[in-house]
């Protein structure tokens, strides 16, 4: 007969195998969910309303020597249809990039849909301004537009090369690539957001000891103060001869 031991054993392993499958399916799924909420976090689509040749301007912050992708569509406000249309032909979408320190990075004009890109030589906020430009003789101003903007941060075009992947293999080292890139691109903003908490928290200190030395130097004053009326006071009272 086995012992109970033993029983307990091999039930115990008899479970671990049929588990195995299990912590394998939930082990991927979770990998699967790390790498979409990657994909999601470096990458921010969004659409705005303009008129026609008025600009609009945004912030990204962004690491340095990171490249900044922005995918973007013009579409023109039909007043007949009261929607947009699929295109806005005649007009344009003049880009413009500069650094707080007025250094341009990028200043070009578009047609109604394109990519622009830039990579950004120091760290900090860039300032991405967006302006629709008319390339007809006659504009009409204030037609209604809706600008639609991706926004792609530290990455390159994956389905361009997964379109000239000959097999599987190539496929696959492609994604292999591009997921590096995104590993890599993640770990340079760590390094930037630590570099600004250690930059906030010197400037916190500075802040508090100049509060702290200040505080200090008016009760001084207040002390001095006080003194010199007292014995201002004195003086006065004893050339009066009230004392």
């Amino acid at each position: 007969m086995q012992s109970k031991h033993s029983i307990s054993s091999n039930l115990q392993l008899a479970i671990s195998k049929k588990a195995l499958p299990r912590v394998a399916k939930a082990t991927e799924m979770h990998t699967l969910t790390l790498l979409l909420s990657v994909c999601v976090s470096l990458s921010t689509a969004f659409y705005f309303h303009v008129g026609e040749q008025e600009e609009k301007c945004l912030i990204e912050d962004i690491p340095s020597d990171t490249l900044l992708t922005g995918i973007f569509k013009l579409q023109q406000w039909d007043v007949g249809r009261h929607d947009f249309l699929e295109s806005a032909p005649g007009l344009g979408l003049f880009v413009t990039v500069t650094t707080y320190n007025d250094e341009v990075l990028l200043s070009k004009l578009y047609g109604p849909q394109g990519t622009f890109y830039f990579t950004s030589h120091s760290p900090g906020e860039h300032i991405i301004c967006l302006e629709s430009n008319s390339t007809r003789l006659v504009s009409l101003g204030g037609r209604g537009l809706r600008i639609h903007l991706d926004i792609r941060i530290g990455e390159h075009d994956l389905d361009a090369a997964i379109a000239q992947a000959k097999d599987k293999v190539n496929e696959v080292s492609f994604k292999l690539e591009h997921l590096i890139e995104q590993i890599e691109q993640i770990v340079k903003e760590q390094n930037y957001q630590r570099d600004r908490e250690e930059n906030f928290r010197m400037t916190s200190e500075d802040t508090n000891n100049n509060v702290l030395s200040w505080a200090f130097a008016q009760t001084l004053i207040f002390i001095s103060v006080g003194i010199f009326q007292m014995k201002y006071l004195k003086d006065f009272f004893i050339a009066k001869k009230l004392v």
